[in-house]
C-alpha cells in the first residue's frame, strides 16, 4: 500500500469520526482542517523548542571553548618560563 492511500484513508476516518460526534451532539471541531492545523502549529511550536535547545547548546559550547582558551593562556603563562629554562639548561648540556 502506498502512503497516498494510507493517508486517504486516515483522512477519511477522521471526517467519518467527526461527522459521528456531529451527529451526537458532541463537537464539531473533529474534521482533516482542524487537525491539519492543530498538526502544522504543534511543528512549528517543536520546531521552535529544538531551535531553543541549539541556541542553548551553542551558548555552552562557547563558554567551553572561552574557558579552555582561557586556561591555555594561563598554563602558557606560568609554564612558558619554566619550560624556556628547562630547554636551555639541556641545551647547555
Amino acid at each position: 500500500m502506498n502512503t497516498q492511500k494510507l493517508l486517504n484513508i486516515a483522512l477519511d476516518g477522521i471526517d467519518t469520526l467527526g461527522y459521528r460526534l456531529d451527529q451526537y451532539g458532541i463537537t464539531g471541531k473533529v474534521n482533516r482542517h482542524n487537525i491539519a492545523a492543530f498538526l502544522a502549529a504543534e511543528q512549528k511550536h517543536l520546531e521552535g523548542e529544538w531551535d531553543s535547545i541549539q541556541a542553548k547548546v551553542d551558548r555552552r559550547r562557547s563558554q567551553v571553548e572561552h574557558f579552555t582558551q582561557a586556561i591555555e593562556s594561563r598554563a602558557e603563562a606560568i609554564f612558558g618560563p619554566v619550560f624556556e629554562r628547562v630547554n636551555r639548561f639541556r641545551a647547555s648540556q
